[in-house]
């Protein structure tokens, strides 16, 4: 993967093997929420992967739990149209959990459903404490998107934490994909909530993952050091 996405050295074995237990083991479908009323109790961290409609939102979280169907993959722009949680179990309680959003952009579904998954998306961001972070999909074909930039404004203005992860890495030349790094991160530059490290990734290949697990894990521990009370 491209040295524009992963600095040399960015993370250290022993945070990839880290990573890697974080989303090893059992991981269970909590629940389904198509409103902040149906949303379930807070269980642990969360973190969200957002994204256009068909950017691979299930395939990258099924690549990094190493589950084959724990999100469902459809051909259908548009077919997640809740927020769907995910937790990692460990010794009978989680430890991590994953929450897939509905997809924005295009979808095949009346504007009025597109308005209430918008609004669904903002006021779960913007009210839920245990959000440790927003991981922003975008796909590597395309780049940074309008609707794409709208979802940016709207975390910067919640002041919500969040990274961008590229996918479909393996469908880029690697000097056009540097290219891309390059004006992802001079664009990012520019926002106040945005995380400064683009990470690469694909879930045909693998490339990138346990990048992304290592940088999940590191969030986590900088997150509970952060808790501890000052002696």
């Amino acid at each position: 993967m491209s040295s524009a996405a992963e600095p040399s050295g960015a993370f250290s074995a022993a945070e990839i093997e880290d990573g890697r237990r974080l989303f090893a083991g059992h991981w269970r479908f909590v629940a389904a929420a198509g409103a902040l009323a149906a949303l379930p109790p807070v269980a642990g961290p969360e973190i969200a992967f957002a994204g256009r409609s068909n950017v691979g939102k299930s395939s990258l979280i099924n690549a990094l739990t190493g589950r084959r169907a724990l999100a469902r993959i459809s051909a259908s722009p548009g077919r997640t149209q809740e927020l769907i949680f995910f937790a990692g179990t460990e010794a009978g309680r989680d430890r991590l959990v994953i929450v897939d959003m509905p997809g924005y952009g295009y979808a095949a579904a009346p504007r009025s459903k597109i308005n209430a998954w918008t609004t669904l998306i903002h006021d779960y961001v913007r009210g839920r404490a245990t959000l440790a972070r927003v991981y922003l999909l975008i796909d590597a074909r395309r780049g940074l998107m309008p609707a794409d930039a709208q979802i940016l404004a709207a975390l910067d203005a919640a002041a919500v934490s969040y990274q961008v992860v590229l996918t479909k890495c393996d469908a880029v030349a690697a000097a056009a994909l540097d290219d891309r790094l390059a004006s992802l991160h001079e664009a990012l530059a520019r926002r106040p909530a945005a995380y400064p490290m683009v990470l690469a990734t694909s879930a045909a290949t693998g490339a990138g993952i346990a990048e992304l697990g290592a940088a999940i894990h590191r969030l986590l521990r900088e997150r509970r050091e952060a808790q501890k009370p000052i002696r």
